[in-house]
């Protein structure tokens, strides 16, 4: 009988699974508007409408990443019924966050997506302790919400001063 030499184990469970390439161009693409109207507020500041524009995008950015938790209540496995409601229920809750934030005057609006977007983001590490997400989601997540939040607040002070 002859022995198979070990395999050495692999190191790929080490490594973060590699992001789509369609979900970089998409997601980090979806910073330019953030980049771009923050960056009109500082060299620009009485170009008409930025802020409102940034303000509606950060509402709209917002409400859609809300919808990812619909998408995971009605897509994951091994949720239980009462953590698929509160995905469901959660998935509501940045909408009505970013609805009222466009009512606000700049500061105040900023401030509120910023919160929304932060609250998100703990709402998707709570999902994650609980099911099954891609390895690359998370730190996707991480670097659009700082990118979007730092964007809003640099609006919001342009919009100020």
């Amino acid at each position: 009988m002859q022995s198979t030499p070990a395999t050495p184990p692999s190191v790929a469970p080490l490594l973060p699974p590699q992001l789509p390439l369609p979900v970089a161009w998409l997601g980090y693409g979806g910073l330019l508007p953030f980049v771009a109207l923050a960056g009109v507020g500082w060299w620009a500041p009485s170009a008409p409408l930025w802020n409102t524009a940034l303000l509606g995008y950060g509402a709209v950015i917002l409400s859609f990443v809300g919808a990812l938790h619909w998408g995971f209540a009605m897509a994951l496995g091994g949720l239980t019924e009462a953590q698929r409601t509160r995905c469901f229920v959660w998935s509501v809750v940045p909408s009505l966050l970013a609805w009222p934030a466009l009512l606000l005057p700049a500061a105040g609006g900023a401030a509120l997506l910023i919160a929304g977007f932060a609250l998100h983001l703990l709402q998707d590490h709570r999902l994650a302790s609980r099911a099954t997400l891609p390895g690359w989601y998370l730190p996707l997540r991480w670097r659009l919400t700082i990118t979007a939040s730092v964007c809003l607040a640099l609006g919001a002070v342009a919009a100020h001063g």
